[in-house]
């Protein structure tokens, strides 16, 4: 019976898993970010109807953790819109009318309008914008996400043509096995197919590391062949120190 539910968990949960998103990198002014959170918490409500019609399958704002030697264009957050399907993704969503819809009763028509009103938002300096392909992922233990979840980001350089058959035939095991054990929530390994004009290259994948609240010792395997495995991930890839993040906003299906 064990080992029946594990396989409905996996089947479920791969096939709710969002296969595309797109990643909004958002640096603030230096005094703007109340405000910038005071236009995410009107939005996240906006999301959440966005997903119960099936727009998206979810949405959720991270805090970067502030690290030493961060340029001055470092984000302070980062913002995730996930979808099923690049046809999902690609019919767009309106959003001016679910807010509409969403606050009717609660804010005036003008009130709404003006949270669309850019001449008068000055919290960003800008936003750098990227489009997810998921490559890989995990099953996701622990529910959905919400506010005070952590989570880690690893942007990665691919060297090789077998660079994502390592890391889905390598790495993500021992990802499910820490998973088990309740060290990590999810592992996903996504590529970044599109990006806006400003956004930075350099980079082609990225991988989602969703931490448990209170992981134990971290399985890794060790011996001969192991180390022989591994010289092949490091040769695949080139990596970037890993970014912490804590979630502020969450909507998911």
């Amino acid at each position: 019976m064990k080992n029946l539910l594990l396989t409905f968990l996996l089947i479920f949960s791969i096939s709710a898993n969002a296969q595309y998103a797109v990643m909004s990198a958002v640096d603030l002014t230096e005094n703007g970010e109340n405000d910038y959170l005071a236009l995410e918490e009107f939005f996240s409500e906006i999301n959440k109807e966005a997903v119960k019609l099936g727009l998206q399958t979810g949405q959720s704002v991270w805090k970067r953790t502030p690290k030493e030697g961060d340029q001055d264009n470092a984000p302070e957050y980062f913002i995730f819109n996930t979808y099923s399907s690049m046809e999902q993704m690609q019919q767009g969503i309106n959003w001016a009318e679910l807010a509409q819809k969403v606050y009717k009763g609660k804010m005036s028509r003008r009130a709404i309008s003006k949270m669309f009103d850019n001449s008068s938002y000055v919290a960003e300096k800008e936003r750098r914008s990227y489009v997810f392909r998921v490559v890989d992922a995990t099953i996701r233990s622990g529910g959905k996400i919400k506010k005070g979840d952590k989570a880690t980001i690893n942007l990665m350089n691919k060297k090789t043509d077998d660079f994502e058959s390592y890391e889905s035939e390598v790495w993500k095991p021992i990802a499910e096995k820490n998973i088990l054990k309740g060290n990590l929530r999810q592992w996903i390994l996504v590529e970044a197919i599109d990006r806006s004009e400003n956004a930075y290259d350099g980079w082609t994948h990225m991988v989602w590391n969703l931490r448990s609240d209170n992981p134990g010792e971290w399985y890794s395997p060790s011996g001969f062949k192991w180390d022989k495995l591994w010289e092949g991930i490091e040769s695949a890839r080139d990596m970037a120190d890993s970014v912490e993040l804590t979630c502020v906003f969450s909507s998911e299906d």
